[in-house]
């Protein structure tokens, strides 16, 4: 069976992103678009990444242009707009589809019918916790605010 780490990506700068790198790490995973009324949780993202900076954990954002069409810039726009207005310093990756024929296969896999959360994304900011052994433990709906996850990251980060 997969992990989170047999996959790779490209991040934000366009070079190839091999997510082993991140091995033995807690993840949170989310798709991310700038014009959504969840762009706001950028924020808590970030005081996420600040406060279990050194503890073995990361936010890894995703932009994704499928809803809506609320996220419409291209690279360079889309980090300058993360990190001026929300101080984003955690990494973020290159545009890319969650659902559908054209989805990704990093979220194919997240989504997988034989996976514990079998369904389509619904939504910009869906999060994916993933733990330190690269499989997914818990999947959060848009509507679940950030600092909602800390008790599930601190469990995480404890084993």
């Amino acid at each position: 069976m997969a992990t989170f780490y047999d996959f790779t990506t490209r991040a934000a700068d366009g070079t190839v992103c091999d997510l082993s790198a991140y091995r033995g790490q807690v993840l949170l995973v989310v798709n991310t678009a700038s014009e959504c009324g969840y762009t706001r949780q950028y924020a808590g993202l970030q005081e996420l990444q600040d406060f279990f900076a050194g503890q073995g954990f990361s936010v890894l954002g995703f932009p994704c242009n499928q809803f809506g069409g609320q996220e419409p810039g291209g690279a360079d726009e889309i980090l300058a707009f993360c990190q001026s207005r929300f101080g984003v310093s955690f990494p973020l990756m290159a545009k890319l589809e969650v659902n559908g024929a054209g989805a990704d296969p990093l979220w194919r896999w997240l989504t997988q019918a034989d996976s514990d959360h079998p369904h389509p994304v619904k939504w910009n900011f869906t999060k994916f916790l993933i733990d330190a052994r690269g499989r997914v433990v818990k999947r959060y709906e848009p509507a679940v605010e950030p600092h909602e996850l800390v008790d599930d990251i601190k469990a995480l980060l404890a084993r």
